[in-house]
């Protein structure tokens, strides 16, 4: 990736943005809502994805220059560079390529054959476990499937297998993520070693937080069968054959992933296995098809209809322009729960970044804080802090129109109700009574972004998640980061190796001070 944090910033659209934010300081979002046509022409609609920025603060002119620092900035030529298989990737010098895990097109050679043979073998593999051909040691059918990993290896089918796993798959999918075991422990107490199936999810294999769950898992279920059943029911998703062959993972029970997906991007390929068995491959395939439908919109929709573009550099105008500190996603609708999590990683650990892709200090501020919950419990913790706290944020609200039956009645349009209601809110504030009560008053002028699937199915979310990874994609040019390495998360997993040596060895001291405190309590 070229470097832009300093070029946009000297662009003569920067220049221009710049001036227009001071022009705009007045602007009132009520007002804004409340012009004729507002919502026709700030709102785009995508194959069941409808997507309404009507409650920003951005005018058609603020469109306009947005539209020219994407010009100039180069931004069609970025995109279309990183899905042709051109290094985005420029400190560890790769590609990132996720967008062919979907069967987006690519110039770089053998990839969409790598591919496609691994699909149609972790696919057919999760078949074969949700339909009973393939067993466990015992010869008994595999009930529950245990995915041991984490963060990108953790997430992205943890949020998949939620959102889109029935109430009556014939297999359990569960997670274990925590290193201190409690997770695995709840896990396992409801399983049997009989017809329990393990996913180890580690690029490396060498994961710490993996590694010593897989190993606690090995021993479970070897106390409960015997040796033999580690080859039968443990598979992984790795790239290190030695430390596979070494844990005993059978030649054909190993899935491959490659150096050009990043981890947070991975749930496309068989890291994505655990919720390809919780949904079956026709879902699968589904939930890809989205995908790259989004991929084909990024890639071709001029930048007026192109709806990553402009939530991307409306994230710029945001945050670089109106000082935006925080983003906050809050879906309403349960299967989404786990969407927030998801995001916090792919959002905070690709732009978490004080340099650009060329080394040079960041001069704009670069990814802010993202977090949120459901809709309906952000309602009765933390919405009072977003219609009434000090803080400059902007809200992502995610609905959903259909669903599944539910015993309450109604309970999907009382969402969306408690959702419009919500946005509406931070809009128009409330200042009636301010003059007998002020701690009623609420400013309002507060923006967000709705995005509202028709249903909640796995193409839909295929788009919604490509989606978020194009607008982080979107950022990242405007700022001339690389959005794909995390060297601050590798610093972490060294110094948390050296310590972990030094505590399981009684060296307390080796720890900057609480590290005695530990040993003493731990010992006592």
């Amino acid at each position: 990736m070229r470097n832009h944090s300093q070029d946009s910033e000297l662009t003569p659209a920067w220049q221009q943005l710049t001036a227009h934010a001071k022009k705009s300081s007045n602007l009132l979002l009520r007002d804004l809502v409340a012009q004729d046509g507002r919502f026709e022409e700030f709102s785009r609609e995508l194959d069941g994805l409808c997507v309404d920025f009507s409650r920003c603060l951005a005018t058609a002119e603020t469109l306009e220059h947005l539209q020219a620092l994407a010009i100039e900035c180069n931004l069609s030529e970025q995109v279309a560079a990183m899905c042709a298989g051109e290094i985005s990737n420029t400190t560890e010098k790769r590609a990132a390529l996720h967008t062919a895990l979907r069967g987006t097109a690519t110039e770089m050679p053998g990839v969409a054959e790598q591919v496609s043979v691994e699909l149609e073998k972790f696919l057919a593999y999760a078949d074969s476990v949700r339909e009973g051909e393939i067993v466990a040691a015992s010869g008994q059918r595999f009930r529950t499937v245990i995915n041991i990993g984490i963060g990108g290896s953790d997430l992205g089918p943890r949020l998949v297998a939620r959102a889109l796993a029935g109430p009556d798959e014939p297999v359990q999918v569960k997670f274990v993520s925590g290193v201190d075991g409690i997770e695995l422990a709840q896990v396992l107490a409801n399983a049997n070693p009989a017809d329990t199936l393990f996913i180890v999810c580690s690029k490396t294999f060498m994961t710490l937080e993996t590694c010593v769950n897989a190993l606690a898992a090995r021993e479970w279920l070897v106390a409960g069968g015997n040796e033999k059943s580690v080859a039968a029911q443990f598979v992984a998703i790795s790239t290190n054959d030695q430390a596979m062959d070494e844990f005993g993972i059978a030649a054909e029970r190993r899935f491959r992933i490659w150096d050009w997906v990043g981890g947070r991007y991975s749930v496309w390929s068989a890291v994505g296995l655990a919720a390809a068995i919780a949904i079956g491959s026709r879902q699968f395939r589904a939930f890809l098809a989205g995908a790259k439908t989004m991929d084909e919109h990024f890639l071709s929709a001029p930048f007026v209809e192109n709806i990553p573009m402009l939530l991307g550099l409306l994230g710029i105008w945001q945050q670089n322009f109106l000082d935006a500190e925080a983003s906050v996603v809050l879906p309403y609708d349960q299967r989404l729960e786990n969407l927030p999590d998801y995001l916090q990683q792919l959002f905070m650990e690709s732009q978490g970044k004080l340099t650009t892709a060329a080394g040079d200090a960041a001069i704009q501020p670069t990814g802010k804080a993202l977090w949120g919950a459901s809709g309906s419990h952000a309602q009765h913790s933390f919405a009072q802090w977003l219609h009434q706290g000090s803080a400059n944020v902007v809200v992502d609200y995610v609905g959903v129109v259909r669903g599944p039956d539910v015993q309450v009645e109604q309970g999907r349009m009382l969402a969306l109700a408690n959702m419009v209601a919500q946005a509406e809110i931070l809009v128009a504030g409330n200042t009636a009574d301010t003059q007998l009560e002020p701690h009623k008053n609420q400013p309002g002028n507060r923006p967000s972004i709705m995005l509202l699937l028709q249903e909640l199915d796995a193409h839909s979310l295929g788009m919604l998640l490509a989606l978020y990874e194009h607008r982080v994609f979107v950022q990242a040019v405007i700022w001339g980061i690389n959005p794909f390495d995390q060297w601050g998360v590798e610093l972490g997993k060294q110094r948390a190796s050296q310590y972990a040596d030094a505590l399981l060895n009684g060296q307390g001291d080796r720890l900057p001070g609480i590290g005695r405190r530990i040993l003493d309590w731990g010992e006592s």
